[in-house]
């Protein structure tokens, strides 16, 4: 299966350059290494993400910076969630900063790829897709006091369906958010084949709600019969009383996946780029409206993309998913 974009051909990371012929005697780079990244990007360090443009004429420095939480049904909710946290990312960066409420996965990785978003937090699934086609650089990732990460997929029904075990959805509808994402799509996929025999579009109707809380709503108002969420998505509406605890129940539940991960594009100026890190190391959440969102949660800690990331790309060659950024 192919993860298919609409992007826009913008050439953000000089892999190439044109003009006179270098001298012989010039030093030579290394030669583009790309791996699954699009041509427009090159790692030579072998981490699997795009590397900073090797000129500094490739290098963006916007006036405002513009940030991006993954999609959710209600966005103007988690601009206020994020107010604190862009106040100081404003205040150590020295630029004023934007939030950008996006609508859908693939928005957000276009806006990225065009050089219109800086700063975005992407799903599981998507962060793969958003690293090969966009130039997400993840650095971060949401943690408990602990160190303790993650969350996971869970499939649910609401009570009375006749739904009790997952091999139950033969000959039901099945909701999944989109094909990009882990726990609303990839994971569970393959999971219902691989340990119950069930395929998509034979066993089950598929059908897709764009994001998460929207499948909880679906399934807790009947709409659908069963949907995969994320577990994390699910305890935060119930927390703000958005769904009952009792109108789902869950049927199935994963092993644990690293949850958003939080990154900039390949292409900014390495010393803004150092600036916003920077920033997410060292915000106070004590008191703040993202302690009380993501009350699991109490500091952003460091991720490698290539190591925390691998059971992701697991899952998808397990799909036989391939990025095709155009």
């Amino acid at each position: 299966m192919a993860v298919s974009l609409t992007l826009l051909a913008v050439w953000l990371a000089g892999c190439t350059s044109s003009g006179p012929e270098a001298s012989p005697d010039a030093p030579q780079e290394p030669p583009c290494e790309r791996g699954a990244l699009d041509d427009n990007y090159c790692d030579r360090d072998g981490d699997l993400v795009a590397d900073v443009p090797t000129s500094e004429s490739g290098y963006l420095d916007p006036r405002t910076i513009i940030f991006s939480y993954t999609p959710v049904e209600d966005p103007a909710v988690y601009a206020k969630v994020w107010d604190g946290f862009i106040a100081h990312l404003s205040e150590q960066t020295g630029k004023p900063v934007k939030f950008f409420p996006v609508q859908s996965y693939a928005a957000q990785y276009e806006a990225m790829r065009a050089g219109r978003l800086h700063i975005a937090g992407v799903n599981t699934g998507g962060t793969p897709v958003a690293v090969n086609c966009a130039g997400f650089v993840p650095f971060a990732m949401m943690a408990a006091e602990d160190g303790s990460y993650g969350y996971e997929m869970e499939i649910i029904t609401y009570p009375g369906s006749g739904i009790t075990t997952p091999a139950d959805l033969k000959g039901r509808t099945m909701a999944f958010t989109s094909p990009t994402s882990n726990s609303g799509f990839k994971a569970p996929s393959a999971i219902l084949q691989k340990e119950f025999g069930l395929v998509s579009e034979t066993d089950f109707t598929p059908t897709y709600s764009g994001k998460h809380d929207s499948s909880v709503m679906g399934v807790a108002n009947k709409d659908f019969d069963a949907a995969a969420i994320a577990n994390t998505v699910l305890e935060r509406m119930v927390d703000r009383e958005v769904v009952a605890a009792d109108a789902v129940t869950s049927i199935y539940k994963s092993e644990t996946f690293p949850t958003t991960a939080y990154g900039h594009a390949n292409n900014l100026d390495p010393a803004l780029a150092e600036k916003i890190r920077a920033a997410f190391f060292s915000f106070d959440w004590e008191g703040s409206a993202l302690a009380a969102e993501f009350s699991k949660e109490a500091q952003f800690i460091n991720i490698a993309y290539k190591k925390d990331w691998a059971l992701i790309r697991d899952i998808d060659a397990t799909n036989g998913v391939s990025y095709d950024c155009r």
